[in-house]
């Protein structure tokens, strides 16, 4: 293997591996780790162990919404102030996405 350029090694003492997503976390205890070594790339074999699953909570961030977007959104689609801070808070602050959105309600 080693004319090939590839190398395997036991990590040992490892304790735990996480792997995190966007919307979830999996956590590996006590897990068995080889690391293999390709050609200056490494590559982690995680293997056994207690596996455990969990949800992440994303917490959503409240953007400050400029007045004057709010203003050009309710002028645009002759909406009410409030449905175009709500549209605007929707759409991530997107003026051309609340614009839409109102228009299509």
């Amino acid at each position: 293997m080693k004319r090939m350029g590839l190398s395997m090694d036991a990590m040992p003492d490892v304790q735990q591996v996480v792997f995190k997503t966007s919307i979830k976390e999996i956590i590996v205890e006590e897990p068995e780790v080889a690391m293999l070594n390709l050609k200056g790339q490494k590559v982690f074999q995680v293997t056994g162990g207690k596996i455990t699953e969990k949800a992440l909570v994303i917490e959503e961030k409240k953007a400050t919404i400029p007045e004057e977007d709010i203003r050009l959104v309710a002028d645009q689609t002759g909406k009410s102030m409030e449905e175009a801070r709500q549209a605007l808070g929707e759409s991530g602050g997107d003026l051309a996405k609340a614009i839409l959105l109102l228009q299509t309600r």
